[in-house]
């Protein structure tokens, strides 16, 4: 069952490559700086929101899923890895992060440990780990 898209390939890919030319980061900056990096990125509010959306959607899609929540407000939302479906009140299994740390992680700039030793990632329930399914795009 494939995801659906709301964000078109090509506006998600321009909306990620502005996030990171923003935060000018390439591929071998310490992860030290990239933590310090994507606080500062001034990127307006759509460009952001769909870059955010357009990486959620790509998550989705990689890793099809009910069985763990992504979190990322006030942007959107992604529900991924296989095991068992949730149906009502909280999931057992939520990631909860900020924009700047989920472009990070969904760009490769960023490891998943590296995000989960910082006090606004919240990962919670066993299958919560997307450090399988991390980089992205």
């Amino acid at each position: 069952m494939g995801v659906r898209r709301r964000i078109a390939p090509d506006a998600g890919s321009a909306a990620v490559g502005a996030w990171l030319r923003e935060a000018g980061l390439d591929a071998a900056a310490p992860e030290a700086e990239v933590l310090a990096a994507v606080d500062a990125v001034a990127l307006d509010r759509r460009t952001l929101a769909t870059a955010v959306r357009y990486a959620l959607e790509e998550l989705s899609e990689a890793a099809e899923g009910d069985s763990v929540e992504v979190r990322v407000p006030p942007f959107g939302v992604a529900q991924c890895i296989e095991g068992p479906r949730h149906t009502r009140g909280t999931p057992p299994n939520v990631v909860e992060m900020p924009a700047g740390i989920w472009l990070a992680l969904a760009t490769g700039r960023l490891s998943w440990d590296a995000a989960k030793g910082t006090p606004t990632v919240s990962a919670s329930g066993i299958r919560a780990d997307l450090g399988a399914v991390l980089p992205l795009v």
